[in-house]
């Protein structure tokens, strides 16, 4: 039976791992979202945030993001490769519903996979 819980060894922590994604990484935007991706030595996905409050100014818009990205990477943790994530947002993402937020999260997420066969 496949588990669709989302364990602390599916995120990344510290800022070691965060530095490591970022120096050799392939990045996919939009104008509301930057997903940076580098694949890694687990046998797993992991995903991080790097969500700025100069961008997304209130915690409760930065929560939303986080929690539809967090249930985003849940569901598709089997079907993903072995890379870190990390997501980054622009200011205008706040004004998006949760399907459009999806919605670029699939292509951004897609485009990663797909282009750079990572």
């Amino acid at each position: 039976m496949i588990k669709f819980t989302f364990p602390r060894e599916l995120r990344l922590l510290t800022p070691f791992d965060f530095n490591h994604v970022f120096q050799e990484s392939i990045r996919a935007g939009s104008p509301f979202l930057t997903l940076v991706a580098r694949k890694n030595d687990c046998n797993h996905m992991r995903l991080g945030f790097a969500i700025a409050k100069k961008q997304v100014k209130r915690a409760h818009e930065r929560n939303r993001i986080k929690r539809l990205a967090k249930e985003y990477f849940r569901q598709r943790q089997h079907q993903l490769p072995n890379v870190d994530f990390i997501l980054m947002a622009k200011q205008p993402v706040i004004d998006l519903d949760n399907q459009q937020i999806v919605e670029t999260l699939n292509k951004l997420c897609q485009r990663i996979i797909t282009k750079h066969e990572v």
